[in-house]
């Protein structure tokens, strides 16, 4: 299949569906009325009502774009790329699942001492979906924060309601992926004023400490999500270099693990994990003035500066 990725994106005050072929954004309802293979198909709304209805029309709608992006590439379609938009977020998580530390570098670097792999299973926690923020968009760090630190994740988006969720199966749950920088305040995600030492909530909750996008990429694009290399620069420094195939967990036990807690629903989105590099490891931080890129390949960057709340 073509690559390509469904974004969102505002032009002249206007909120559209966006079409990513290479290096080029196209409208995704444009690109469909332009396509003869779509002459009776349904057209699409924003990338939330597609991956909410992704178990009735949502598979068939990416077969169409798919068809669109492949005409694009040969240059058989005679559109034209957009200019002069903004990329807002892909769309609106319905709950954020993250795994902590979840590759075993990041774990050592951490000072985090894990049981053998045999005797656990993943560790889940929740950040708040209202922490997302776009590709570009300001990160403020909060002015009670000192330790504000990066991470890249490779965030799996489901599209399909499941409950008891075997390994095998896991995938046909997955309706793509995007990326998540799980921006967290370091000195914050511990607690003295508890016997609980700590708060990753409180830490990773913050307004705009969820850097998300560029795109929704359909599961489909990407044939090896477990053999992604994932990076993510400070001022044009590469800080973290890892690749996904380094989870201790993989995809499909996080999504049966967190299956056998509750049920999972079209929209859920799970950040599976960091690899080694973050700024605790290395003793610095994030500060304002900062901008950060996070990378994974088969899906694209996002770019946010920091700025002092």
């Amino acid at each position: 299949m073509t690559w390509f990725g469904i974004a969102t994106y505002e032009s002249n005050g206007r909120r559209a569906t966006g079409l990513a072929v290479g290096d080029a954004l196209y409208d995704a309802q444009a690109a469909l009325q332009h396509s003869a293979l779509n002459a009776s198909g349904a057209g699409i709304d924003d990338v939330g009502s597609l991956i909410a209805g992704w178990e009735s029309d949502g598979a068939a709608i990416v077969e169409r774009l798919g068809n669109a992006a492949r005409a694009i590439e040969a240059g058989t379609l005679g559109l034209k790329p957009l200019v002069g938009h903004t990329l807002c977020v892909p769309y609106q998580p319905r709950r954020i699942f993250a795994a902590a530390s979840n590759y075993y570098e990041h774990a050592l670097e951490m000072g985090t001492e894990l049981a053998p792999r045999e005797e656990s299973t993943p560790y889940m926690f929740m950040k708040a979906e209202t922490s997302v923020v776009p590709t570009l968009a300001n990160v403020v760090i909060p002015p009670h924060a000192e330790r504000v630190d990066w991470e890249v994740e490779l965030a799996v988006v489901i599209g399909k309601t499941g409950r008891h969720i075997a390994q095998r199966d896991a995938y046909d749950y997955i309706a793509g992926y995007t990326i998540l920088n799980d921006v967290s305040a370091r000195d914050l995600n511990r607690r003295t004023d508890y016997p609980f030492k700590h708060d990753w909530f409180r830490g990773k909750s913050f307004d705009t400490f969820g850097p998300l996008g560029p795109w929704f990429v359909p599961r489909a694009c990407i044939a090896e999500p477990q053999n992604l290399r994932m990076r993510l620069a400070v001022n044009g420094e590469t800080m973290q270099d890892g690749n996904t195939s380094g989870m201790i967990f993989n995809i499909a036990e996080q999504i049966e693990y967190l299956s056998t807690i509750l049920t999972l629903q079209p929209g859920d989105l799970i950040a599976t994990g960091t690899p080694t590099g973050v700024g605790m490891g290395r003793g610095i931080y994030l500060k304002a003035g900062d901008v950060m890129v996070a990378s994974i390949d088969g899906i694209g960057s996002i770019e946010n500066p920091l700025v002092a709340g």
